[in-house]
């Protein structure tokens, strides 16, 4: 597989055909995961770096690992593709500008992916489409099963997994859910969901995660800490969280429309039609206005269009995106022309 391959898709966990799709964008379960015997990377040097990279890349080898899976150094790959495979949510912001050998495993589907070099030595992710942590959890449970075989794990009876950052020991899982809350950030009650949540151990990031901020009304909901539970544990306490915020969204969107109809209409056409018809658009604006149409497309304002294709529309107008597709390099106002008209003709060829 090459990174190319993976232009012509928007992955399987941006299909919108997994459970509450409608609200819910993504379900990812993340494991932290250190080599017995090595290292942390916070005190290795760079000839310890690549000796970790090697073994890992060696370990995923012997790994039963999912098919299709093919391994990238990140020390050699061109920035523009780094930061296209942060838009797709397979690696980190930091993966992405950090420095040493590093690599990433990635599943052709993208519904795995493995950080080589991170913070950690590993970092083993599952991403799958609406609410399906189990499923995440299942995908990544075999990976992280196969690779312990291979590499042994760093690992104490007393505190479990052993990381570099303290939250991260015990299970080392880290569950998350990408909610879209539109209605409750236009209601301005996304505030209670941030109090709520953060009052039995939760925590809310934006779209990119840890340090990023909400665009297009996107949230990510994950747990705190992993010291002390189970790995189903925390996931349990994830699903029962989750459900009470999608009746909640659900809720005030229903009461929108049933008090200010003439208004929601009016907010998600406006927004289609600057997108159906503008020439030149940023970033942030194509965001907030596709989180409307997104909206109108849940609530059947809008029948012609797919939810697929404005989830699809999130990915493609990114700005790695952009230049991967013109395979070339833009400036802002070149990237804003060139995205305008990516949305016009995908809004027409969705009616």
């Amino acid at each position: 597989m090459k990174l190319s391959d993976l232009q012509s898709s928007s992955g399987e966990w941006l299909g919108g055909t997994g459970p509450e799709a409608d609200i819910v964008i993504s379900s990812r379960i993340r494991l932290a995961r250190n080599l017995g015997g090595q290292p942390f990377l916070s005190s290795a040097d760079e000839q310890q770096f690549g000796q970790l990279e090697r073994l890992i890349r060696e370990g995923m080898e012997n790994a039963a690992m999912p098919g299709g899976m093919s391994y990238f150094a990140m020390q050699t790959m061109p920035m523009l593709d780094r930061q296209f495979l942060v838009e797709r949510h397979l690696i980190s912001r930091e993966h992405a500008y950090g420095k040493g050998p590093r690599g990433v495993g990635l599943a052709v589907d993208e519904t795995v992916s493995i950080m080589v070099n991170e913070e950690d030595h590993l970092r083993i992710q599952g991403l799958c489409s609406g609410l399906q942590l189990r499923e995440a959890w299942s995908r990544v449970d075999a990976v992280d099963t196969g690779l312990d075989n291979c590499l042994k794990y760093a690992f104490s009876p007393e505190f479990g997994y052993l990381t570099v950052c303290p939250t991260n020991t015990g299970t080392g899982l880290r569950a998350s859910v990408m909610l879209h809350l539109p209605a409750l950030v236009m209601t301005r009650q996304i505030d209670k969901v941030f109090q709520a949540v953060s009052k039995i151990g939760l925590i809310v990031r934006g779209l990119y995660g840890e340090g990023t901020q909400a665009s297009g009304d996107f949230y990510q909901i994950s747990n705190q800490s992993t010291l002390g539970k189970s790995e189903i544990a925390i996931i349990e306490n994830i699903e029962v969280v989750i459900p009470k915020i999608i009746e909640y969204e659900k809720t005030v969107r229903n009461n929108l429309m049933h008090q200010k109809h003439e208004v929601m209409e009016d907010k998600v056409w406006r927004a289609y039609a600057m997108l159906k018809y503008a020439r030149v658009i940023t970033s942030e604006e194509t965001m907030d206005l596709l989180s409307a149409v997104r909206m109108g497309v849940s609530l059947g304002i809008i029948q012609d269009i797919k939810m697929s294709t404005i989830n699809e529309l999130f990915l493609f107008t990114q700005p790695a995106h952009l230049q991967k597709q013109k395979e070339a390099q833009l400036d802002e106002f070149e990237r804003d022309m060139v995205r305008a008209s990516y949305i016009r003709k995908k809004l027409q060829q969705g009616e």
